[in-house]
């Protein structure tokens, strides 16, 4: 049961269309993973709107779905309102985050901050899919934009995204392998996201409209 639900069953009377208010309210875009989050097919069809958020951000920046997607795989695991584990005191004490990360992208309060002035969304929510689609793409079309990287690497914009732009630029990541290793698996689902879009995009409703424009 989410956090959310929880909360609806301590408020006597949440009922029917009050009760969608109070979830809406308390527990924001809080929702369950995907049962299949391997499968974008699968994710999109047991998430339709997904795949629209997906497409509008695609629209909106030029960074493919199955990218975008990959990230989020990796970033969240498609988990809302995921934030980084609480380090350890003495190894026991929960102790603080070791960055302000959050949400399906995990963007960090000042990457947040800079998306939704430069967009002018100021009342985005990284716990919002929709919203934290755009974001990525908004992220990594910058990255395209300054860093020279074809809006379809993964690999490189998830080096980009991890280490920022000034960090990619210096080269840093050359020198980490767990960070290359992280970045390897989101070019590698990517690559296997694209290879199920392709199957099933037709479906979806989307097929049309990318070889229509």
């Amino acid at each position: 049961m989410t956090r959310a639900e929880t909360a609806a069953r301590r408020r006597p009377g949440a009922r029917g269309a009050l009760g969608a208010l109070v979830l809406a309210l308390i527990g924001g875009c809080s929702s369950a993973p995907p049962r299949e989050p391997d499968d974008l097919c699968a994710v999109f069809e047991e998430r339709p709107g997904w795949y629209h958020d997906a497409r509008a951000a695609e629209r909106n920046w030029g960074i493919p779905i199955h990218v975008a997607m990959a990230f989020v795989h990796r970033e969240s695991s498609y988990v809302s309102d995921a934030r980084p584990p609480r380090g350890r005191l003495l190894w026991v004490i929960p102790w603080t985050r070791p960055s302000s990360a959050y949400g399906y992208a995990q963007a960090t309060n000042e990457a947040w901050e800079d998306y939704r002035r430069d967009t002018r969304r100021m009342l985005a929510n990284r716990a919002s899919f929709e919203d934290a689609m755009d974001f990525i793409g908004w992220y990594n079309h910058r990255s395209a934009r300054q860093l020279g990287i074809a809006r379809d690497n993964a690999y490189h914009l998830y080096l980009a995204y991890y280490e920022g732009p000034t960090g990619y630029r210096r080269g840093g990541w050359r020198h980490k392998p767990a960070v290359k290793g992280y970045a390897q698996k989101v070019a590698s689902k990517a690559a296997r996201y694209q290879a199920q879009l392709d199957r099933c995009e037709d479906d979806l409703g989307g097929g049309f409209w990318r070889r229509l424009f």
